[in-house]
């Protein structure tokens, strides 16, 4: 009895020792050295050192001048990511969208892009596509008082870059990385 009891203490030793002391440090040694900034969360800072955002997880944006994300069903709450669960025939979604649209001032014959009216999953989405990106181009330009042409010229760039980067054939834009380019390049200043 006394043997079996000691064999059991070494199998529970070992077991928390391989499972809550080696992988552990392996997993986290490998992401220190293969992914040293997305293991922290790809916080992105400002030049006090204050954390302004996650390149991984979406904020909201509402001031002209900026590129706005696709809507959230949690409010850009990280803590509470998630779908809202509602049908797509609910009328909450198709009031939430007919909202959408009024705040774009679209003209009937423009296409809006299907991520800047639904949620995605997660509610966090950090990225829109090229196509919801150039369809704002006019009012970035309109507020920070520069031709759209340029603007538009910076989103295709900033697709290329990024889908060079990602390795991917997706032209997407990831929002808070080009609002502080449009930040560095492009200063706003506010209207009096």
């Amino acid at each position: 009895m006394l043997q079996e009891i000691f064999h059991s203490a070494r199998v529970i030793a070992l077991t928390m020792g391989v499972c809550g002391f080696a992988y552990t440090s392996l997993t986290l040694t490998s992401a220190l050295l293969v992914a040293p900034q997305k293991r922290l969360g790809s916080l992105v800072y400002n030049q006090q050192g204050i954390p302004i955002g996650s390149l991984l997880i979406a904020q909201n944006f509402t001031r002209s001048e900026y590129l706005w994300p696709r809507p959230s069903a949690v409010d850009y709450n990280a803590a509470a990511a998630g779908g809202s669960n509602l049908s797509p025939t609910n009328v909450k979604i198709r009031e939430r969208s007919e909202e959408i649209l009024r705040r774009f001032k679209l003209t009937s014959e423009t296409k809006m892009p299907a991520d800047l009216v639904t949620t995605s999953g997660s509610g966090l989405d950090p990225h829109i596509t090229l196509e919801a990106a150039l369809l704002q181009a006019d009012r970035i330009a309109k507020a920070r008082q520069v031709e759209t042409t340029a603007i538009q010229t910076k989103l295709h760039t900033f697709a290329q870059q990024q889908k060079q980067k990602r390795l991917d054939m997706n032209d997407l834009i990831n929002v808070l990385e080009f609002n502080l380019l449009l930040d560095n390049e492009l200063k706003w200043v506010e209207p009096k």
